[in-house]
């Protein structure tokens, strides 16, 4: 498990949101970005959580393709977990990796995904990098 301070988790997780290629953060509008210790108990509730469960980021709005043109919107809200993120990261680079994994997650959610679709799309990522 990694140990650091908050305001250098914040310092990986901006960057991990700049390092949102174009085509995504070019459209990201309306989201805020969140830092917390743990889900609380009325998220954990929502998500049918388990005491042992552990939740690294959460997407909280309307995904763009349920919006039907509406603007005037609540700011979506996108929240990375830092406990959970600390406790499955062996060292700095992991962290990194997983901080930047669950924005990309928790960013498809925004543009509408669902959990299907998006291991779909990590599957083929994986297996271009692993081909021969």
């Amino acid at each position: 498990m990694v140990k650091i301070h908050d305001t250098q988790f914040e310092k990986i997780v901006a960057g991990a949101i700049d390092a949102i290629p174009s085509p995504y953060i070019d459209r990201l509008e309306n989201v805020a970005f969140i830092v917390e210790s743990e889900p609380t108990q009325q998220q954990a509730k929502m998500l049918g959580l388990r005491c042992h469960d552990l939740l690294f980021g959460l997407y909280e709005g309307v995904p763009l393709p349920r919006r039907m043109g509406a603007t005037k919107l609540l700011p979506d809200k996108i929240t990375l977990f830092k406990n959970p993120l600390l406790s499955i990261s062996k060292d700095m680079a992991e962290l990194t990796t997983n901080i930047k994994h669950t924005i990309w997650h928790e960013v498809a959610h925004y543009y509408g995904l669902n959990h299907d679709r998006i291991h779909e799309i990590e599957n083929k990522k994986h297996s271009k990098r692993h081909s021969y």
